[in-house]
């Protein structure tokens, strides 16, 4: 059972944070490799406005973290590992001199303080660092953790339809349905030995209204995109 943090700050991620953060992705993600302290410097080192994480204002304890890069999405497909966005997770391809794309590459709240808003601030921060830096849109792949749950009876686009349209409810996309973002495609082989969604992602995105064009939200699958 989660329970409420105490006073809660976001900021920008610092090395004293690394501990951290690397025993929170252990107890998140219990099947896969924590974030190592080298990737975690690497984050800091090419790009440290876009790492984020969420503490306990009086112990420092480190709750939720959110890992960010900009990338030139031509570069790149909806059918693009995790892995290749994010090179290896060390995200040595971050590209702010010709990207307008801000790539998610991970937010993770502790198992014990979900439910109470920490994911919805690291969001939020991360939102407002693409309207600071005026990049168009935020986007990355919903790893489908219940999609496990229903893979016998139908496949993942079908499941993501169903959870867009509110009939069935994912710990992850619902979530981020609910944070403004839009589904664009359902991937397969986005995220490697993951028992949970067994590799398979829908690809999201938020759209920076400020600089936004018509032509920008084009091309939208009604089927996904739900009413976001």
């Amino acid at each position: 059972m989660s329970t409420a943090p105490a006073e809660i700050i976001v900021r920008n991620t610092q090395p004293q944070d690394f501990n951290g953060i690397i025993a929170m992705s252990r107890a998140v993600y219990t099947a896969s490799m924590p974030w190592s302290a080298t990737q975690l410097s690497s984050h800091l080192q090419v790009f440290p406005e876009g790492q984020l994480v969420a503490v306990e204002r009086a112990s420092g304890r480190v709750v939720g973290m959110a890992a960010s890069l900009i990338v030139l999405w031509n570069d790149y497909d909806m059918h693009t590992s995790w892995r290749d966005f994010t090179d290896h997770g060390m995200f040595t391809n971050h590209d702010p001199a010709n990207g307008r794309t801000l790539y998610g590459a991970e937010v993770m709240v502790h198992p014990k303080v979900q439910g109470h808003g920490v994911g919805k601030r690291l969001y939020q921060a991360r939102r407002e660092l693409v309207e600071r830096l005026g990049l168009l849109r935020i986007r990355a792949g919903a790893r489908l953790r219940g999609y496990h749950r229903y893979a016998d009876r139908m496949g993942p686009e079908e499941y993501v339809v169903k959870v867009v349209q509110g009939e069935l409810g994912d710990p992850t996309l619902s979530f981020q349905l609910k944070q403004g973002f839009c589904v664009l495609a359902v991937v397969e082989g986005y995220l490697r030995h993951d028992p949970e969604s067994l590799g398979h992602a829908a690809v999201i995105e938020w759209i920076n209204a400020a600089v936004a064009r018509p032509e920008d939200y084009a091309g939208r699958d009604v089927r996904l995109a739900g009413g976001t």
